[in-house]
């Protein structure tokens, strides 16, 4: 036994001995006649090792009174009911209960169960800082937004911790106004945030609401930062070990968080049925789609991943993470261009994968609109085609483009060349049967390289100010593990569709106004729109206001997955067509101006920008 048990034992056989004096002591209504004193000191030589002996045996003094719960005193109250029951049988064995009223059997295992649950719980209480905690004294005050489990889990956690001190709770169902949770109290509605804030002298805010939906922690949280304080936030309850909080998953606000994006809900059997002992190749290995495909994917158990990537030093970067994260992983990392066939042919031939993710491309705006726009179709068209073709003579049995909102109705060469990427691999369609294309359309992701992210992240730390091309212009956002997740599961009902050669749209929520963003960014950062300014530059060459995710003359269908629509093709192309626009990417080099042209021909609903 050691020495926490030894004294957990000894204080609970003095508490025995304490409850049944007061037993006799309440019974006579606290005066013991002197005949009933002898009576009642000679007795506890039995009662105190009965009540022991039952308290062992139900394992008290294997739990830890700092953690004192529920199961806890569940065993106590057994304990002392077990010990109920065999004192009066020692009792009548010893002296047939002579001189032992009634009353004190009964007042005995009350006051036992009283004295050890209760200094059990307030040996809790005093650790946890409930009683008091002189260290909270000068913690510094945050206000709570939520008031339900995950809250409450949070305060208790906040007891122990001499950082933080929750001084209200902020919670948008008004049955709680007035309420306490572990003695604090529910002020108010999040819309009332800022006014507490001022009243209570409270800087800080956590959003602790594990369970609801994305968009209303968004909106909580929003609320906080244009409020001016330092939000943090508890990961959602999907994201919790059992569902418990603690204040060391408490972390910043950060961007994706006013998204307010709901988890992808996955088919993980579909999936893993389509990526199980399958060789899958991903074009664009080391960008920041493809990387996160590759990681998806990984988690399917394939056969291997064959990781093709112009860039040496983006397929250095991931072959390093991958060997660490997925170290059993049959992995093939190839430096290439997607428009080598001859390296294709090799690739293809030597390892035979079954699906193809094709991310590689070009996709800076305002760098492939004029001196790039031949290199922009080069890469984007003619890559596509190469792969394709390589795909379709191999075998391959799906082909995923990644695609992008910007091919609609598009205005600059990178969506046209996307554009025209998406009706290379519907006129694919048509000659190849036995594979299936498929293409993914979606708006910007959020935080990948060249976006507009980062780009305010560096002017946010250089002291401003952030640019913004327009005060009005919107853009559809999504994070890159969402993104990736959602080309997966359109690759997976594209698998199962009856037809390939069509375009799956991704729900992409409501378009984001970039003016916002950046000032989000600004106020997250810890500065005032005071202290870094926001600076309206003008629209860029080829930049449209909004983006579309579907063009005029598209319908879509509904899916299984209820952020996935299927965009009908509205066109047949075939093999003629193919070899046109072959014969036209032959070509070692066009002017801005030629290349413009040939694209207005090609693509319909592209209108460069004068």
């Amino acid at each position: 036994m050691n020495s926490r048990s030894f004294v957990a034992t000894l204080h609970d056989l003095v508490v025995a001995a304490i409850a049944w004096l007061l037993a006799y002591w309440f019974r006579f209504n606290l005066e013991v006649p002197p005949e009933y004193v002898r009576v009642m000191w000679s007795y506890l030589a039995w009662v105190v090792p009965v009540q022991g002996v039952a308290f062992y045996l139900f394992g008290l003094y294997r739990g830890i009174w700092r953690y004192a719960s529920i199961p806890d005193l569940r065993r106590i109250v057994l304990a002392v009911g077990t010990s109920a029951l065999a004192v009066p049988v020692v009792l009548f064995m010893v002296n047939r209960l002579a001189d032992v009223p009634r009353s004190v059997l009964i007042l005995d295992p009350i006051f036992l169960i009283l004295l050890m649950g209760g200094s059990r719980f307030l040996y809790r209480a005093w650790k946890d800082g409930a009683l008091f905690s002189p260290s909270q004294m000068n913690a510094e005050p945050v206000i709570i937004m939520g008031a339900g489990t995950a809250a409450a889990a949070l305060l208790r956690d906040l007891a122990r911790n001499p950082n933080w001190r929750p001084v209200a709770l902020l919670d948008n169902d008004s049955r709680k106004l007035g309420s306490r949770i572990l003695n604090v109290p529910v002020v108010g509605s999040f819309e009332e945030i800022e006014a507490h804030a001022k009243r209570l002298g409270v800087e800080h805010a956590i959003v602790a609401m594990s369970s609801v939906s994305a968009g209303v922690r968004r909106k909580a949280t929003e609320i906080a930062v244009n409020a001016g304080l330092k939000v943090m936030i508890l990961p959602m309850s999907s994201d919790l070990l059992d569902g418990k909080v603690s204040v060391s998953q408490m972390r910043r606000v950060e961007l994706e968080d006013l998204l307010g994006r709901d988890p992808v809900q996955l088919d993980d059997a579909g999936l893993s049925g389509l990526f199980s002992e399958q060789t899958v190749l991903v074009s664009g290995a080391g960008g920041s789609i493809g990387s996160e495909l590759c990681r998806q994917i990984a988690r399917y158990a394939p056969a291997r991943i064959v990781f093709l990537e112009l860039s040496e030093f983006a397929l250095y970067r991931i072959e390093q993470e991958f060997s660490k994260t997925f170290p059993k992983l049959a992995a093939t990392y190839v430096v290439g261009d997607v428009k080598d066939t001859v390296l294709l042919e090799r690739v293809f031939a030597e390892h035979k994968p079954a699906i193809v993710f094709h991310a590689a491309a070009y996709k800076h705006v305002p760098l492939m609109e004029n001196a790039n726009a031949w290199q922009a179709v080069r890469n984007n068209v003619l890559g596509t085609l190469c792969l394709a073709r390589a795909a379709a003579q191999h075998g391959v049995r799906e082909f995923v483009l990644i695609s992008t909102d910007k091919a609609v109705n598009p205005t600059n060469v990178m969506g046209a060349t996307k554009r025209l990427a998406e009706l290379v691999c519907q006129a694919m369609q048509a000659i190849s049967p036995t594979t299936r294309f498929v293409m993914v359309r979606f708006g910007n992701v959020l935080g990948s390289s060249g976006s507009v992210i980062p780009k305010f992240r560096e002017q946010i730390a250089a002291g401003g100010p952030v640019t913004v091309t327009h005060l009005e212009i919107t853009r559809y956002f999504m994070l890159i593990p969402e993104a990736a997740q959602l080309v997966l599961q359109a690759g997976l009902q594209a698998s199962e569709a009856e037809e390939g050669g069509r375009i799956f749209v991704l729900d992409m929520g409501e378009p984001v106004r970039i003016y916002d963003l950046a000032r989000d960014m600004i106020r997250l950062s810890g500065y005032t729109d005071g202290e870094i300014r926001i600076e309206v530059t003008g629209l860029r060459p080829g930049e449209k206001l909004y983006e579309e995710l579907l063009a005029d003359s598209e319908q879509t269908l509904a899916t299984p997955h209820p952020k996935l629509r299927i965009a009908k093709p509205d066109q047949a192309l075939g093999e003629a067509w193919l070899q046109e626009i072959e014969a036209w990417l032959a070509m070692p080099f066009h002017e801005e101006m030629q290349t413009k042209q040939r694209l207005k021909h090609y693509v319909p609903g592209y209108s460069p920008a004068q």
